[in-house]
């Protein structure tokens, strides 16, 4: 198990240190002024954005989190330490929602927070309880000596939902066993499982075509789809959201299968069924496999944009040209709608 992209973890910031009741003790003073300090602030907890992970894995493992609690005050007027913060890595592309019940109904809801998209980005997630008050606070015309103080308040506490969506600038689409890790692992560094039979990969993987230009591209493997898996069959209504975001998709068409034309209309059929914005963007057709010439020439019904072969290299460097074109045109359509 390497690939987790949905979480449910608990988040507790810390509490408040307890103020402090103290008089001051002094060589000939028999009974000092209050000196009690306030003690510090509870921790409060970050998610932080994480380039170098891709994966909500950690939180399989490890589900509580708590932040550092305030330290009480003490004598002298002096104030506790603050508790530490806590700061939580997680991929980019994760979103943030947070599980609440409402006091008088009881009635649990979700409530959206935020997506972490950019490395380094903060999102304050639960914040620390805030600090008691010691008996100096409380010091008054009418209250020359309290000998009280307040506690520290308990830090915000949540159940916590993490579901992460990959980015990438193009996802390869196609049915299992259509040559998409075999593919990947031409035009990137990447090295997904390959292998000549159907659900050979079960996660998503990601590589990096260096483009040449300031921004490389990041290219995703998303598992095979199969008629139907908008619906829930096979794997893929688990994965579909992996390419939300991307610029370009390929569709990759295998020609050992029956008819092309008919794998790129269920294609987009269930494209279409889990979110119609995504079927109706950008693509490519690509077949895959050219080096099987005689199902190229039966089952090729359809104008493709190119055949290539993961297996021989045949086309590979027109299709990382193509790609590159293409994705700098989105690029800079984004950049003139900014």
């Amino acid at each position: 198990m390497n690939f987790i992209d949905k979480a449910r973890i608990s988040i507790f910031a810390g509490k408040g240190g307890d103020g402090c009741v103290s008089f001051r003790r002094e060589k000939y003073v028999p009974k000092g002024g209050p000196d009690g300090g306030n003690g510090g602030k509870g921790g409060d907890v970050f998610f932080i954005g994480d380039s170098s992970i891709n994966s909500l894995l950690q939180f399989h493992y490890r589900q509580k989190f708590k932040a550092k609690n305030g330290k009480p005050g003490s004598g002298s007027n002096k104030t506790g330490s603050n508790g530490e913060d806590l700061v939580i890595h997680v991929p980019l592309g994760t979103q943030v929602s947070l599980e609440k019940i409402d006091e008088n109904t009881q009635e649990k809801s979700i409530e959206y927070i935020g997506e972490i998209l950019e490395d380094k980005e903060l999102i304050l997630i639960a914040k620390g309880g805030l600090p008691g008050k010691g008996n100096a606070s409380f010091v008054s015309s009418t209250r020359q000596s309290p000998d009280f103080a307040t506690e520290g308040k308990e830090g915000e506490t949540f159940n916590v939902r993490l579901e992460l969506k990959l980015l990438a600038d193009v996802g390869l689409i196609g049915y299992p066993n259509a040559g998409k890790s075999t593919l990947l692992s031409r035009l990137t560094k990447a090295n997904p499982k390959v292998g000549a039979y159907p659900f050979t990969t079960l996660i998503p993987n990601l590589g990096v075509l260096f483009s040449g230009y300031d921004n490389d591209i990041v290219i995703a493997d998303i598992p095979g789809l199969i008629e139907g898996a908008s619906s829930g069959k096979g794997m893929g209504l688990d994965f579909l959201r992996h390419i939300e975001r991307t610029l370009l998709l390929l569709f990759l068409l295998d020609p050992s299968q029956d008819s092309i034309k008919k794998q790129y209309e269920l294609l987009k059929k269930e494209l279409s069924s889990f979110n119609e914005e995504i079927a109706n963007r950008t693509h490519l057709l690509i077949l895959t496999k050219s080096d099987i010439k005689s199902e190229f020439e039966r089952n090729c019904d359809i104008v493709c944009n190119l055949s290539v072969s993961g297996i021989t290299g045949e086309n590979i460097d027109k299709l990382i040209l193509l790609i590159i074109g293409e994705v700098q045109k989105m690029r800079e359509k984004e950049k003139e709608v900014e």
